[in-house]
């Protein structure tokens, strides 16, 4: 033994053996102590606790295996799931080991090697199913050298090719490093009977043989005795039936051989070619015979009753013709047809015809019995039922050898009123029959009778071993057992104390008495003989042959010829099939007369096609041996691995590294950084001998002639790209679009005074304008000071170094020059600013006077000239310029001279200054309370009589890069208004005029927004210079660049999301390509896999990562409050939080998250911004698809390599194939009747290879007649071929639709089903070479379909096209593109007449399921989906909440997608009765949505305003009481409307729906209204938003929910509740729309809640 060779002796091992919680019997540690010592077959009755026992020996050996440092297995085998689940929650319960399970259920056969070594690691008991060890032995996932104790349960099933005597003599005999064996069971004899002591004996040699273990058995039962119960063993007998059945059983016999006549009939008329088709009529032969053999068994057993139930069963489980030829379906009628006769022929020995007319009383039973209505049989198990008495905790398992038996009780008994207060069940195998129960099920029925839940279980045999029923009282063998050990494993099933084991018998029938007597007989027999079983005799040596097996040495693989047959099949599972064609391997075996030789032939996808075997003596060897040599062979051409299980996967030169579960993916964030824009970066701003400048120029041409803008100049060190430094740019003002040029010009030098110049203009400007010119504050607690003041280097930044100065044009018309004057003019203003704050700091209690031309004695002003803080000018003159506040730093520009006001005017007209004051000489010349002398800002007015100047203010820069207004101006009687311009009123003497012209001061705002295109457009140059496409013809466009970095979240005219969808197609055909001509050996399915994983989104993911692209990617909108130009201080820092120093952000889950919560694309002001990982893997597909624009199929391959993979276009190996037989696809070209050239004509053109046609219209069911290829290679080429050509084609036709419309454009061209229609349109049909009777007759009913103009829509509809078609016409395409030397071109000008008409944007036919999904969530209606499958079909069910009126749709069919399908075309029927068109919906779909886009609003646009003393009347509370808020409910019950009436209460259904707490902040109640709605199916609420504006300040909310602000909205909202009415309610003010939404939704969810409509669980609401 393995542990005792180690060195430690089990037996003197003083560890515990004892588990947790468990005190073993003295018979228990009695086996357990021979245990230790050797291999024993522990045989002890049911019930006994050997489990238990096991869990001692498992606990014992494991101390004992760590105690030598090693790692061992401890392997427990249990025959059944069930017994597997049941025994390792015991060992788990009783343990603190590592327990695992494994059975097919769980997906166990489909393991690799990399899951067994895990799980070999992480446990220490592993408890399996007999055939996963073995497959694990087999397939080398490990050795059986690493067991330490193998448990075998119910061990007495090692017998002939039980997996327990395969794993024993393949594996445990063959091996010195045995482990040690521990057997359980309470039969160790499996035969029906022993005839004598001898035979008994040698039946249990024969079992320690196998096991290497000698039975053991207790010889002192009294303890035994004591503590496990015994059944008391009982016989009942029944009568023998007197109703004579013979007559029914005539007329049945009699229709079956009728029907079996019309059904053969059918079978022979089917051509000898369609296999498939005749395989399932005799299925259907084959079905009515079993089926009513089992009727008929019932009619002897147990009466007409159950009989008929029987029959039902029979027609509810009758084979489904879905989809298949007509001649099936006429069987499967036939079928039907038959059992309804069998039904008729029951009915009439019913007294009305009727099943349901039969009464089962007590009173009635003995009649039913005399009536043939029930057999004495179960009138006798009737009564043994009622002797149960009243009491529903009775639990009683009756074992039946049929499975029709056990369905038919459980529905009669169900049905017998006197018996109604149990419950039942019944239980049988989970094989593949239509009667069998599922593991799943299997598992839940028995817990359900194990907790007490069933009284009454009826089973098969499946639940005689192991199952462990404490409370069991009854045990009822309804049928006989036929084995000893069926014997005496059904009566341990009955565990109580003074339960009953009940066995039924026939009155007089000696034959069952004698068969129960030997049984009984037998079983004493083996318990004497396993009780004195000597312990040190001798195990003979099993007899173990020599099988033909094949090794691989690498793993320890073996593969013997009788696991070889297995083995094929399950490669033949791995290769492509369809509907129409299950590859598997053709076995043909002839006779010499002396030996059998077998021929295979394997599937045309298969690595090779046919072998022959060696001669054999018997025709199953033959067939054993040339399975083996197939499998070796499919080994070394590396078609299996060497754990000799099917390739899937490759050691590809291009395999990527395995990405985790998140890449990739919308549900994952990451944090990345920003790429620095190489560009901007310059040094001269250090050199103190000028500089010499790249100059761009900006020109400005607004679409209102009026409207002029100064040219600006943009100097920058680096020289661009051409297309960056020269493009047009439309900026979209409201009501106005200016043209925007930018040019490339010479360069331009700057000396030491003009760049000091230059630096001062933009310091000046961009900061007095969108930024701030003072910083700090007396209320912040920082002395206020000019921003300019001291030295202004840190506002450059070296990363970003350029100047943006105005331009004017000369004489000559493209003649221009730097407009000095207008930059020179921020000088003086600067020199004043920092000379009035210095002489602020220095002597702040001095009083400092505006600087004024002239004498400033003169104390009125001149009624024709407006006196500023700098100058003098004209009444006349003032018009249009350019003025800087001085107390405030803010610039505006005069718009007129406000003519009988003043500054010492009342504070109408002085809407900028605080309402403490009363007007501004008021407010400027009042000292400080504590300071003489001491005026606000310095400032003393000395013009107070000058009239006020209305100036119009700056404000923050706009994102002009998106036209807001463009649907608006688009939609018919729709006006686009301009805003109303906000004016201000100030004295002159406090402005300083500014000798900028106005056209220059509006120029100012156009560049941030188009700075910031340029910028882009410089990331995408820098981007395009690293993948480094050179071609002196082809010019990849950095404009196209930037699109395919732009995602969605930008707001702008273009995003990836067009681009990314070419560049899907340009990746899977370039991948597809490269595999198709790389692999030639490898099947369809090979390739599809790997190309799938090298192009899914997480492979691009990683490709985009290791090329750094998430740094280029733009993923959120333009923010123009934070774009700060060079020598400007942003005022709206986002500082960074992420703990990254550097620009670029780490990779790994530290950066990661998956919480909805985090905000995507808001950088900080290091540039690092959340993005979703899918974002990554779009921008891959996205540039790709940008290459492939501009620069074709080159230079997407180039972008393809340079991301990393690697693929190859091999044309010249192309052009060779040509020339020579080209290995992959060409075949040898037989041609048949001008077919070939036929199809070329169709086509219109003529191929050089013709194999390659040829191979192309072959369907693989042409196996049957020998043929070795198929098109499903060529299928795998021409699919991807078609979906570019298809994709590039309305790519460019239709530049202007959506990605959305694009998407579904595609999807509909590329469709299988478009390509079968063109297929039939092109009468390409009839050259489908294939050999399927079910195709044949599908094609032949598609085809009509299309030709028969009389055939509706609907029928159209629920005819599905052949597969087939649409595949040959896209393998026809793959060998066109072989044969044409991979001309893409060439393939679209044959194949674009082909698919012609194409789909276009206005016969577009969207799917049903989704039509119906857009009007409903237009109409603001929810959907209620509910699938259920039913045999082979799913029924689908959607239901649609309207108004006042429920619609249902209902839709059957072979897959859940189909019958959503389905059902969604009946409503949208139902829709259109009603007036409701899906067409009509979408065209009036609003322009404009909210800004929710779950909600439909309409805005009041209407503003009004009020006064400070109304503010107070806005100050919202927590929340508002029903009673005191204004509402109405319009009733839909025929009663009239209702106001603030609280008293009226009514439930809308039985139980009151209960919600969950509502969040109260931004966006909660919406969500819990919503959901509310959706839950019940009530249509979206409206919302109405109503917005005031005031001129003072408004308070919103209280304590840290206080906001406040100028603009004031309240939203009312209305909801109409099905069957009740429609109610509307009004929120409070709120300081913006969404809150506003908010707050009406959180006002209806307490209306509702009074009105007692819902029930809000308030305990955790978040505030």
């Amino acid at each position: 033994m393995a542990i005792m060779e180690s060195g430690l002796s089990v037996h003197e091992s003083k560890c515990s053996p004892l588990p947790k919680n468990f005190n073993p019997r003295r018979y228990q540690v009695e086996v357990f102590e021979v245990a230790k010592k050797r291999n024993i077959i522990a045989v002890l009755e049911t019930g006994a606790g050997k489990t238990m026992t096991a869990v001692m020996l498992i606990k014992h050996i494991d101390e004992c295996i760590k105690s030598t440092g090693q790692k061992k297995l401890i392997i427990f085998l249990a025959p059944t799931v069930y017994l597997v689940n049941q025994q390792s929650r015991v060992i788990r319960e009783y343990t603190d080991l590592a327990v695992g399970e494994y059975h097919g259920d769980k997906g166990v056969d489909y393991w690799n090697s990399v899951c067994w070594e895990k799980e070999l690691k992480e446990h220490d008991v592993m408890v399996m199913t007999p055939q996963i060890l073995l497959d694990g032995l087999g397939y080398g996932f490990f050795k059986i050298e690493t067991v330490g104790l193998m448990v075998i349960d119910e061990c007495h099933h090692a017998s002939r090719d039980h997996p327990y005597v395969k794993i024993m003599k393949e594996f445990y005999h063959r091996t010195h490093n045995k482990p040690k064996i521990f057997g359980l069971t309470a039969s160790p004899v499996i035969g029906k009977v022993i005839s004598s002591t001898m035979d008994c004996e040698v039946q249990m040699s024969t079992l320690e043989s196998i096991l290497d273990s000698k039975i053991y058995s207790i010889k002192d039962r009294t303890e035994l005795e004591l503590c496990v119960p015994s059944a008391k063993e009982t016989c009942r007998f029944y009568d023998l039936a007197q109703f004579s059945s013979q007559r029914l059983k005539s007329n049945m016999q009699a229709l079956q051989s009728e029907y079996e006549a019309l059904l053969l009939g059918q079978q022979q008329s089917v051509e000898k070619q369609y296999k498939d088709v005749d395989d399932k009529l005799a299925s259907v032969r084959k079905q009515l015979l079993n089926e009513h053999s089992k009727v008929l068994r019932c009619l002897d057993d147990l009466g007409l009753v159950c009989t008929y139930e029987a029959t039902k069963f029979c027609l509810e489980n009758s084979p489904n013709p879905q989809e298949d030829s007509e001649i099936y379906k006429e069987s499967c009628l036939l079928y039907r047809e038959f059992f309804n006769e069998v039904l008729r022929l029951i009915e009439a020995y019913f007294p009305t015809g009727n099943e349901n007319s039969v009464h089962f009383g007590l009173d009635k039973i003995s009649e039913a019995v005399e009536l043939g209505y029930i057999s004495p049989k179960l009138y006798e198990l009737l009564h043994i039922f009622h002797s149960f008495g009243e009491s529903n905790h009775v639990l009683c398992l009756i074992f039946v050898d049929r499975i029709v038996t056990a369905i038919v009780l459980d529905r009669f008994v169900k049905k017998v009123k006197f018996l109604s207060h149990l419950r039942v069940s019944y239980l049988t195998g989970s094989n593949t029959s239509a009667d069998s129960v599922t593991p799943k099920l299997q598992k839940e029925i028995l817990q359900l009778f194990s907790s007490g839940k069933l009284n009454l279980l009826f089973a098969t045999d499946v639940v005689e071993e192991g199952i462990h029923v404490p409370n069991c009282s009854y045990v009822i063998r309804f049928d006989l057992p036929k084995t000893v050990r069926s014997y005496v494993q059904s009566r341990g099933r009955a565990r109580q104390k003074n339960s009953c084991f009940i066995t039924m018998l026939e009155r007089g029938n000696v034959k069952q008495m004698d068969e129960l007597f030997n049984i009984i007989r037998s079983e004493f027999s083996m318990e004497d003989t396993a009780r004195n079983r000597d312990l040190d005799a001798d195990i003979l040596p099993p007899c173990i042959e020599d099988k033909d097996a094949y090794y691989v040495d690498a793993t320890g693989a073996r593969v013997t010829a009788d696991s070889s047959v297995s083995l094929l099949y399950r490669y033949c599972e791995q290769l492509p099939s369809d509907k129409y064609f299950v590859p598997k391997p053709i076995f043909q075996v002839s006779y010499s007369g002396e030996f059998y030789e077998c021929k295979l032939t394997l599937p045309p996808s298969a690595a090779f096609q046919t072998i022959t075997g060696p001669p054999s003596k018997s025709s199953h060897l033959a067939k054993q041996l040339v399975c083996l040599e197939a499998c070796k062979k499919l080994h070394q051409m590396g078609s299996l691995n060497d754990h000799l299980l099917p390739y899937l996967e490759d050691n590809m030169s291009m395999r990527l590294e395995r990405s985790s579960s998140g890449d990739g993916t919308t549900k994952r964030k990451e944090l990345h950084g920003t790429s620095s824009i190489l560009a901007l970066s310059g040094t001269w701003a250090v050199n103190p001998n000028g500089a010499t400048f790249h100059a761009y120029k900006f020109d400005f041409s607004c679409n209102i002639i009026e409207e002029v803008y100064s040219g600006f100049v943009l100097l920058i060190e680096s020289k661009l790209d051409y297309d960056v430094g020269n493009f047009e740019l439309d900026l979209y003002l409201i009501s106005k679009i200016v043209k925007t040029s930018v040019s490339s010009c010479e360069k331009l030098s700057l000396d030491e005074e003009q760049m000091r110049n230059a630096k001062c203009f933009q310091e000046l400007f961009f900061n007095g304008l969108f930024g701030r010119l003072y910083v700090g504050s007396e209320e912040d607690g920082m002395k206020r000071e000019f921003l300019l003041q001291h030295q202004t280097s840190k506002l450059w930044n070296p990363l970003k170094m350029y100047l943006l100065l105005p331009v004017q044009t000369l004489n000559k018309k493209e003649s221009w020059e730097i407009n000095w004057r207008a930059v020179k003019s921020s000088v003086p203003v600067i020199e004043f600013l920092k000379r009035k704050s210095q002489l602020s700091s220095e002597h702040p209690k001095t009083q400092i006077l505006p600087y004024m031309i002239g004498s400033s004695n003169v104390k009125e002003n001149s009624s024709r000239r407006i006196h500023f803080t700098n100058c003098s000018v004209e009444v006349d003159d003032v018009k249009d310029m350019a003025v800087l506040a001085i107390h405030s730093g803010r610039f505006y520009s005069i718009v007129e001279v406000a003519t009988n006001t003043s500054a010492v005017c009342p504070l109408s007209y002085a809407d900028a200054i605080p309402s403490e004051a009363t007007s501004y000489i008021d407010y400027f010349n009042t000292t400080y309370a504590d300071m003489t002398n001491i005026f606000r800002y310095g400032i003393r007015l000395m013009y107070p009589g000058q009239p006020l100047l209305r100036l119009k203010q700056s404000h923050k820069p706009h994102n002009l890069l998106v036209n807001f207004s463009e649907d608006a101006s688009s939609s018919s009687n729709t006006q686009v208004v301009e805003k109303e311009q906000v004016h201000v009123y100030m004295p002159p003497e406090i402005l300083l005029k500014i000798d900028i012209p106005i056209d220059v001061l509006k120029a100012f705002y156009l560049l941030p927004s188009l700075m910031h295109r340029v910028e882009s457009l410089m990331l995408a140059s820098q981007l395009r210079k690293e993948i480094n496409f050179n071609s002196d013809s082809l010019h990849i466009r950095s404009s196209l660049i930037l699109e395919a970095l732009t995602t969605l979240k930008c707001c702008e005219n273009f995003s990836l999301e067009r681009l990314e969808l070419l560049g899907d197609s340009v990746l899977k055909y370039a991948v597809n390509c490269h595999l198709f001509l790389r692999y030639p050996s490898k099947h369809e399915g090979q390739l599809s896999y790997w190309s799938s994983s090298l192009i899914s989104n997480s492979a691009l993911y990683r490709l985009g990562i290791d090329r750094k692209l998430q740094g280029y990617i733009r993923d959120s909108a333009f923010e123009p409050c934070r774009w700060v130009a060079p020598g400007q201080h942003c005022i709206y820092p986002v500082p960074c939080k992420c703990g990254v120093d550097t620009l670029e952000v780490p990779l790994g889950a530290r950066f990661q998250t998956y919480n909805p919560a985090v905000r995507v694309g808001k950088c900080c002001d290091r540039g690092h911004r959340w993005m979703s990982s899918k974002t990554i893997s779009d921008c891959v597909e996205a540039i790709v698809g940008a290459y492939y624009v501009d620069g074709g199929l080159p230079a997407a391959i180039h972008t393809i390599k340079w991301l990393g993979l690697d693929v190859q276009m091999d044309y010249s190996a192309i052009t060779r194939a040509s020339i020579r037989p080209y290995v992959p696809s060409i075949r040898p070209y037989v041609p048949k009747d001008n077919e070939i050239q036929t199809l070329e004509s169709k086509l219109g053109y003529n191929f050089s290879t013709k194999s390659l046609l040829q191979e192309a219209v072959t369907h693989a069911s042409q196996q049957e007649l020998g043929v070795g290829y198929c098109y499903q290679r060529l299928e795998f080429l021409g699919d991807s071929v078609l979906g570019l050509i298809l994709s590039l084609h309305l790519y460019k036709s239709y530049p202007d639709i959506g990605p959305g419309k694009l998407t579904d454009l595609r999807s509909s061209a590329v469709s299988n089903e478009n390509f079968a229609v063109a297929c039939v349109r092109r009468n390409l049909h009839p050259h489908l070479l294939h050999c399927s009777g079910f195709l044949q007759s599908q094609v032949t009913e598609f085809v009509r379909s299309l030709v028969e103009p009389h055939n509706s829509s609907r029928l159209q509809q629920s005819i599905k096209a052949p597969k087939a078609l649409g595949d040959m016409v896209e393998s026809i395409a793959g060998a066109m593109l072989i044969d044409a030397n991979l001309n893409v071109e060439k393939v679209w000008r044959i194949f674009e007449p082909l698919l012609s008409p194409i789909v276009t944007p206005n016969n577009l036919e969207l799917p049903s399921l989704r039509k119906l999904i857009e009007l409903c969530d237009y109409l603001g209606y929810f959907l209620k989906e509910e699938c259920v499958k039913e045999g082979n079909m799913v029924h689908a069910e959607l239901t649609l909440q309207l108004k006042d009126t429920i619609l249902l749709g209902k839709g059957c069919e072979p897959k859940k997608k189909a019958a959503r399908g389905a059902a969604a075309h009946c409503l949208l029927e139902k829709l259109e009765e009603r007036g409701i068109f899906y067409s009509e919906c979408i065209s009036k779909r609003r322009k404009h949505e909210c800004e929710d886009s779950n909600i439909s609003s309409s805005v009041d646009k209407s503003v009004k305003i009020f006064n400070e003393e109304d503010s107070s009347t806005n100050r919202t509370e927590e929340r508002q009481k029903i009673t005191d808020c204004n509402y109405t409910v319009e009733s839909s019950l025929g009663g009239s409307s209702s106001t603030n009436n609280c008293s009226k209460k009514i439930s809308i259904s039985a139980t009151t729906p209960v919600i969950g707490s509502i969040n109260k902040n931004k966006g909660g109640p919406r969500t819990s209204l919503f959901g509310l709605c959706k839950t019940l199916q009530w249509p979206m609420p409206t919302f109405k938003t109503e917005e005031t504006k005031s001129r003072v300040l408004i308070e919103f909310g209280e304590g840290s929910n206080k906001r406040c602000g100028f603009n004031a909205f309240v939203s009312k909202i209305r909801l109409h509740i099905p069957n009740y009415g429609t109610i509307e309610c009004t929120g409070d003010n709120q300081p913006d729309k969404k809150c506003s939404f908010d707050s009406a939704a959180l006002a209806m969810l307490y209306l509702l809640e009074q009105l007692g409509l819902i029930i809000i669980n308030k305990k955790h609401e978040v505030a």
